[in-house]
């Protein structure tokens, strides 16, 4: 690993490591920033389960187990968080790339409304903290570390500013604990799966078809029809498909476009009231607008151990560039002296 001597900036104190596509920028200990101005921040015939709105759901989870286990599967686990539309699934190989680097137990999660975990008419960022912090208690996890992306990232900002003796430290991957709209991109999703889900089609190559003239780009389409499962229509529909298996998206997308304004936002306001003191690793991807500088020093009001990471990527980081961040992961992740 090449690295450059420590650079002191006069409003951002930080210093900076290059590794290959991978810029790193950590905070100088005790230094506190200036807040700036910035505000802190339709499946019909789906046989998923419906959860209760009054409490958190349990979410399923891919266990991924290293071969030289540092320790057992409870203890220092990582949990990986999806980001909206996404699953466990998205998340397998990096899962398995760093349980194998860093010796620990990887539980890959399925978010609520998401995957195979319920669907629930709630979807915010609080009910999603308490869905993590639920499943920790449920499995009897101790100090885990909690990596999520996008929606994944701000659930695990607002699990660690919650319950901070819960977490031991936190990876939030292009996302920052700011009010921020959505890309418009994610509603022009929702309805074009929405226009799949009504053309009731039976192959998946129909379905790229109708989503072409929503979004361009093929790797985005094949993530979005990574949601797609085959349901059987009623033999007394009254359509000519009855009885027939036909393709349909398995997440609620009238729940959760209903969400895209909330998932936007940030529930935690005032930067003074809520702390987590203990290490966190933001990675930025480059050429994304979630993060932006102007975002830091809020993000040094929550989090004052902050590190920032940028890596060569849009806001898709861990698919656009794996082995950078599995660099910036390892490297963070290494046992230190906290």
């Amino acid at each position: 690993m090449a690295a450059r001597a420590p650079v002191w900036g006069s409003r951002l104190a930080h210093r900076s490591i290059q590794v290959s596509s991978l810029q790193w920028t950590s905070r100088k200990p005790g230094q506190r920033h200036v807040l700036g101005s910035l505000q802190a921040a339709h499946a019909p015939y789906s046989s998923k389960s419906v959860g209760s709105d009054d409490g958190p759901v349990k979410l399923a989870f891919d266990l991924h187990k290293p071969e030289k286990p540092v320790a057992d599967d409870k203890t220092r686990p990582i949990l990986v968080l999806h980001g909206l539309f996404g699953s466990k699934k998205n998340n397998r190989s990096i899962s398995k790339v760093l349980a194998r680097d860093l010796g620990r137990s990887i539980y890959a999660l399925d978010m609520r409304n998401h995957g195979d975990s319920p669907h629930v008419a709630r979807h915010d960022y609080e009910v999603m903290a308490d869905d993590v912090a639920n499943f920790i208690k449920e499995h009897g996890l101790t100090d885990p570390s909690i990596i999520g992306h996008s929606m994944g990232a701000k659930t695990a900002m607002v699990l660690a500013l919650k319950s901070p003796d819960m977490v031991r430290d936190i990876i939030p991957v292009d996302n920052a604990p700011i009010d921020a709209a959505l890309l418009s991109n994610f509603g022009t999703y929702v309805r074009g799966m929405k226009y799949v889900d009504l053309c009731r089609v039976k192959r998946q190559a129909e379905a790229d078809k109708i989503l072409q003239s929503y979004e361009p780009s093929l790797t985005i389409r094949h993530f979005l029809m990574g949601n797609l499962h085959r349901v059987k229509v009623p033999d007394d529909d009254p359509s000519p498909e009855a009885g027939k298996t036909i393709l349909q998206f398995r997440i609620p997308l009238g729940t959760l476009g209903k969400a895209l304004d909330v998932l936007g936002d940030f529930p935690y306001k005032d930067t003074n009231a809520v702390r987590f003191e203990k290490p966190a690793l933001f990675v930025r991807g480059t050429k994304s607008h979630y993060v932006p500088d102007e975002a830091l020093p809020i993000i040094g009001q929550f989090f004052p151990r902050f590190e920032a990471v940028d890596i060569e990527a849009g806001h898709w980081v861990i698919s656009e560039n794996p082995e950078a961040f599995r660099q910036a992961v390892v490297r963070f992740l290494t046992p230190r002296d906290d």
